[in-house]
C-alpha cells in the first residue's frame, strides 16, 4: 500500500495551478470561438453562422435584406491548391478581411439567398448573397448576379457600385 501525504502548502499550489490552466483553457476557448472578428478597419462584425437567424444577421450588417425562403444550402470542397479562378475569389475575400487558403481541402458548407434591396435590382431574383459558413462561422462570400452578364463584389453594400464583372 502507498501512502502520499499533502501538506496544505502544496494543495494549495494545486489548485491555483488547476485554475490557472482552467481559466487559460477557456479564454483561448471563448477567442477562438468568439462571435465577433475584424473584417474591416473601421469596425467589427459577428461572424456567427450556426444558424439561420445568424445567417440572415451576418448580412443585416452590411445591409442586406434576403428572402430566407430561398435559401439554398451545398457542400463545397475548397481545394487544395487554388487555380486562376480560385485565387481571384480568393482576392475579393482578402479585400473583406477573409481567406480561403486556411480552408484549403477542407468540406465546408455554401449558403445562399436571394438579395431582394439590391439597388436597381430589389423587384428581381437574380441577386444572391452566398456564404461559405465552417465550423458556425462565416469564413466568405459574395453577392453576385447570376445574369448572363452578372457582377460579384464584396459583402459591403457601398461596394454596390465597384461590380466586377463574373
Amino acid at each position: 500500500m502507498f501512502v502520499y501525504s499533502v501538506k496544505r502548502n502544496q494543495l494549495k499550489l494545486f489548485l491555483i495551478v488547476v485554475f490557472v490552466i482552467v481559466s487559460v483553457l477557456v479564454i483561448a476557448f471563448l477567442a477562438k470561438n468568439g462571435k465577433t472578428e475584424e473584417v474591416s478597419a473601421d469596425k467589427k462584425i459577428s461572424v456567427a453562422a450556426s444558424d439561420e437567424e445568424q445567417r440572415l444577421g451576418f448580412l443585416s450588417q452590411f445591409g442586406w435584406e434576403v428572402d430566407k425562403d430561398s435559401a439554398q444550402v451545398t457542400e463545397v470542397i475548397i481545394p487544395e491548391e487554388f487555380d486562376e479562378s480560385y485565387s481571384s475569389y480568393n482576392e475579393l475575400q482578402l479585400r473583406q478581411g477573409f481567406d480561403l487558403t486556411q480552408f484549403a481541402g477542407k468540406r465546408v458548407k455554401k449558403w445562399s439567398y436571394t438579395v431582394t434591396n439590391y439597388p436597381g435590382y430589389e423587384n428581381k431574383i437574380c441577386i444572391r448573397a452566398n456564404l461559405f459558413v465552417s465550423d458556425g462561422k462565416v469564413i466568405g462570400g459574395d453577392i453576385c448576379s447570376v445574369e448572363l452578364d452578372g457582377f460579384m463584389h464584396t459583402f459591403d453594400m457601398n461596394n454596390a457600385n465597384e461590380k466586377q464583372k463574373t
